[in-house]
């Protein structure tokens, strides 16, 4: 039996470091210098990037979505909880300090260490202790458990900015999109009135009996669908208005807003990859300093193994009835230390550091991810620029050869020397082309806010790094 017995308690640990994860890191960060990029340097952008559009208004919901979004509200909740983390972890260095008390009525034994006349009787039992605990922190557990919650605190905070970089460019990306949809209401406007002017000449010529009845019903049809369309074009602009109330935290209320007044924000944007993308972002540095708590927190799972020793002092009474608990005899006190070891625990601490070595993979993992997701992106916003901007310049010329199509299928059907149809078309390629007009307007502007999104807004690391350097000194 005792054979038996010992063979089980050996094969305990065993078995557990079989079945026990590797403690070994597997993943290694992705390094800047293979993803090749230039050697440019990202070009100065300004805190209030948006205020280079030149419109107040926009620069006034900008400003009361920073400050009335809930989006934005959640983001700084999480950031006051993990500096509360951080703020209990750095308390877990200083002395502890308690007290305690407590009375009780209790029957005491007859047969145990307390005497007759006491024993065998009930009595009210009382004691009153203060306690002073400090850990010494020999191999550096709770500085461990600091960084960590300070890494995170860091993470969370450069979510919240990266949350406000988000917000003002969701903000921005929805009032050129307001823009767009005045301008398609205008170019929605201006078809109808182009249709009204073809019915009138096709109606003249029909009275004349220079055309056929079957003219006038094609262009009152035609005049009905440019109806429908400005119709739908102001749908979509009044629901672009209730987009940009939701995004400042306001409902109807917020839904009187303006046109929008844009100018061209000429914003100092790279033609290649620049060299400091990765510096930038405040996603990828939320990510690294996640990986910076990570490495905190498998040293405090790889430092569970070593001992834990505290100093412990204690001070006050202890009395049986209340009377002489307050006296000079009833005192008591002591000192000394305390020491915990980990002996035996079935593979307990090896599981959580491997938990913590899996959790360190995971987040170099994101960051690769990060980074990977950064580069396309800021790629994306580079291509997708250029390829706008040189739709732009094909388009003013494709306009200009529409309304000089239109103009003169227009003069010579009133002249009999073309039918109907070929003015009906050469309109339609106008309309066509003064929608594509307004459409790569807007499309420019958010080409150029989803590329300076991508290349990381107006984040500074270097303030950003400067801000945690004042937390650590106060």
């Amino acid at each position: 039996m005792k054979k038996l017995l010992c063979a089980l308690l050996l094969g305990f640990p065993l078995a557990a470091c079989v079945s026990s994860p590797s403690t070994t890191p597997q993943e290694t960060k992705i390094v800047s210098n293979t993803l090749g990029l230039s050697t440019a340097e990202t070009p100065k952008i300004d805190d209030a990037w948006w205020k280079a559009f030149g419109d107040p208004t926009l620069d006034s919901l900008v400003g009361r979505a920073l400050q009335g979004s809930p989006t934005l509200a959640a983001a700084m909740a999480r950031l006051r909880a993990a500096q509360s983390a951080l703020s209990a972890a750095t308390a877990a260095t200083y002395p502890q300090a308690t007290f305690d008390g407590n009375v009780v009525r209790e029957r005491l034994s007859k047969d145990y260490i307390i005497p007759p006349p006491y024993g065998g009787t009930t009595r009210w039992v009382g004691t009153l202790q203060a306690n002073l605990s400090y850990s010494l922190d020999l191999f550096g557990k709770e500085q461990d458990q600091i960084d960590r919650a300070g890494a995170t605190a860091k993470a969370v905070e450069l979510d919240a900015q990266a949350a406000r970089l988000l917000l003002a460019a969701s903000v921005a990306e929805a009032y050129i999109a307001l823009s767009r949809a005045w301008a398609l209401c205008d170019t929605a406007d201006e078809a109808v009135r182009q249709r009204e002017g073809v019915l009138r000449l096709s109606t003249g010529r029909v009275r004349a009996g220079l055309d056929t009845p079957a003219s006038q019903k094609q262009a009152e049809a035609l005049l009905a669908i440019a109806r429908e369309d400005r119709i739908r074009a102001r749908t979509v602009r009044d629901i672009a208005v209730h987009q940009i109330a939701a995004l400042i935290g306001r409902g109807a209320d917020a839904y009187d807003i303006a046109r929008p007044k844009l100018s061209e924000a000429a914003f100092n944007l790279p033609d290649a990859l620049p060299v400091d993308l990765l510096a930038r972002r405040p996603d990828i540095a939320a990510a690294e300093a996640r990986i910076d708590a990570a490495v905190s927190g498998r040293e405090v799972a790889r430092k569970a193994f070593y001992p834990d020793v505290n100093l412990i002092a204690l001070a006050g009474t202890a009395a049986i009835g209340l009377g002489p608990l307050f006296s000079s005899e009833a005192g008591q006190y002591g000192g000394g230390a305390a020491v915990h070891l980990p002996i035996f625990d079935a593979g307990k601490l090896r599981a959580q550091f491997a938990g913590a070595t899996a959790d360190l993979d995971g987040a170099v993992a994101d960051y690769n991810g990060s980074v990977v997701n950064a580069v396309k992106q800021a790629a994306d916003g580079i291509t997708n620029l250029r390829a706008v901007q040189d739709e732009a310049a094909q388009q003013r010329a494709a306009r200009k050869a529409a309304e000089q199509s239109f103009d003169l299928a227009t003069r010579r059907y009133r002249s009999g020397l073309n039918p109907l149809q070929t003015a009906l078309d050469a309109q339609a390629v106008l309309i066509q082309t003064e929608r594509d007009d307004a459409a790569l307007a807007a499309d420019t502007a958010s080409a150029r806010v989803t590329l300076l999104m991508a290349l990381g807004g107006g984040f500074d690391a270097a303030k950003a790094n400067s801000k945690d350097d004042d937390h650590e000194q106060r």
